[in-house]
């Protein structure tokens, strides 16, 4: 993935995050950066407490040490490891941070109303009425290009008709008459040519 975008993630950081979710997705390795987390430890204390052997330990300290999230001094015969933090909080800061996780898939192509769409309309049924009225309107748009412009429904018809779309065929019809995509006269329907 190369910087084509002025948010995208470069290549070394999307293989420094693949890295990041391998070392993390083992519960020794995680239980050990909490123990590094409360203090300084060395091989021999962590084995102990993660109940592991130490070369096991140490193993998974190489991989956190690859990584740069552990550091390790000298002391006496020992060395002695302790967490990073400033590496967690780079990370936090340039990898995570919501463009560069937003960079990890295509952008999607869909429009906003297309999305409200997708939404609100499943298997050609509307699962509701949006409340928020900016939806509501997409929805109410979207139903109103289905219905035949050159039918005339008695209210019967045209409620059994929008029941295919929403038990509430009621609340539906009201919102088509009401902005402008149905006209009514003596109890007949008929979509309108002009379209609000």
């Amino acid at each position: 993935m190369a910087t084509v975008e002025r948010n995208a993630m470069t290549d070394e950081q999307f293989t420094r995050l693949l890295q990041f979710f391998q070392v993390f997705s083992n519960e020794s390795r995680l239980r050990l950066i909490g123990h590094l987390a409360n203090g300084e430890r060395s091989v021999g204390e962590l084995a102990q407490l993660l109940n592991l052997k130490e070369p096991t330990v140490s193993h998974h300290l190489a991989e956190l040490k690859e990584l740069g999230l552990v550091e390790a001094r000298a002391e006496g015969n020992l060395r002695i490891y302790r967490l990073n933090t400033r590496v967690l909080e780079t990370l936090s800061k340039d990898i995570f941070a919501q463009p560069n996780l937003a960079a990890l898939v295509p952008r999607s192509e869909l429009s906003e109303d297309e999305r409200i769409l997708r939404t609100w309309v499943k298997n050609g049924r509307l699962v509701d009425i949006p409340a928020q009225e900016k939806k509501k309107q997409v929805v109410i748009h979207w139903l109103a290009e289905q219905i035949d412009p050159e039918r005339r429904w008695t209210e019967r018809e045209f409620n059994q008709w929008l029941a295919q779309f929403n038990e509430d065929y009621a609340t539906l019809r009201r919102y088509l008459v009401d902005g402008g995509y149905m006209a009514r006269e003596n109890g007949i329907y008929w979509r309108t040519s002009n379209q609000p």
